[in-house]
């Protein structure tokens, strides 16, 4: 069985990360959801533990294993943020690692997979380029955003891709 590990940050979006879980668990993954504080703000972790049947993690420190976010950083195949805030980006492009979601993906040494998601404004702003540049040439991986209807009511690129898009593409990563 593959292991994903599931980054889930403060975009709107993060209800779709919920279809995410649900369609990994169908396709036989275990799925492990790591959650930033602003993700629990709009969706409920006990949503995700009844999805993965799993514990969802959202501090590096409320555990009783200290050494907790070595471990699923060393037991899954590959890790997923979605959504990919501007503010995860900005932090994994620069090595910053200040909660849970940005010390994994230093931790983590498999393949890292985002799935951007906010306003185009923000979207196209140089420092937000410049960080998807730098975190690409540091290998990771993105699928999306999409260009649609965003929560705001804009309509443009930010949209994070379909969960069934992000399995696929989870999938052809972990069984090439």
């Amino acid at each position: 069985m593959s292991e994903i590990l599931l980054g889930i940050t403060g975009g709107i979006a993060a209800y779709k990360s919920a279809m995410l879980v649900s369609k990994l668990v169908q396709h036989g993954c275990g799925v492990s959801v790591v959650m930033t504080q602003s993700a629990t703000e709009l969706i409920a972790p006990k949503t995700f533990e009844a999805l993965s049947r799993r514990t969802v993690r959202t501090s590096v420190f409320h555990t009783d294993r200290i050494y907790a976010h070595i471990e699923l950083a060393r037991q899954a195949d590959l890790f997923c943020i979605a959504p990919a805030t501007a503010n995860i980006l900005a932090k994994a492009a620069n090595g910053i690692a200040d909660d849970l979601v940005s010390t994994l993906i230093l931790s983590f040494d498999g393949p890292v997979l985002f799935a951007p998601a906010m306003n185009t404004a923000m979207w196209n702003k140089a420092a937000v380029q410049r960080n998807v540049r730098q975190l690409r040439e540091d290998g990771a991986l993105f699928i999306g955003p999409e260009n649609g209807h965003l929560s705001c009511g804009e309509t443009g690129a930010g949209r994070m891709a379909e969960p069934e898009k992000i399995v696929e593409e989870i999938l052809r990563h972990i069984h090439p």
